[in-house]
């Protein structure tokens, strides 16, 4: 029997203007979501929208890794905290500044 750690899934959560949705999402595909993919222990990544009917977005981004261990690769010494880009401003109304991991244990 084998003791392999459980696969965990990252999350983190931002705010954009609904009128920004394509360009932050073809922003979002170039920067965060392929840096997560081209990051050994990524075994995927994505990005869910929800229009709050307001103006705003709700963007979260997705990704699941083989192991804890792999995170740090991507996100550096503070796994916890969430990775940004230098563009980000341009697009983002609010943001979280932590991400939320998950073990999948089932």
């Amino acid at each position: 029997m084998t003791t392999e750690s459980p696969q965990v899934f990252r999350s983190w959560t931002g705010w954009i203007r609904t009128d920004d949705r394509e360009a932050y999402r073809e922003y979002l595909e170039a920067t965060g979501l392929s840096e997560y993919r081209q990051t050994p222990g990524c075994i995927e990544a994505f990005a869910l929208y929800r229009d709050l009917g307001d103006g705003r977005t709700e963007v979260v981004t997705l990704s699941r890794w083989q192991a804890f261990e792999n995170i740090s690769a991507f996100a550096g010494d503070n796994p916890s905290r969430a990775v940004f880009y230098p563009d980000d401003d341009r697009y983002l109304i609010d943001r979280q500044t932590t991400v939320r991991h998950y073990q999948i244990v089932a």
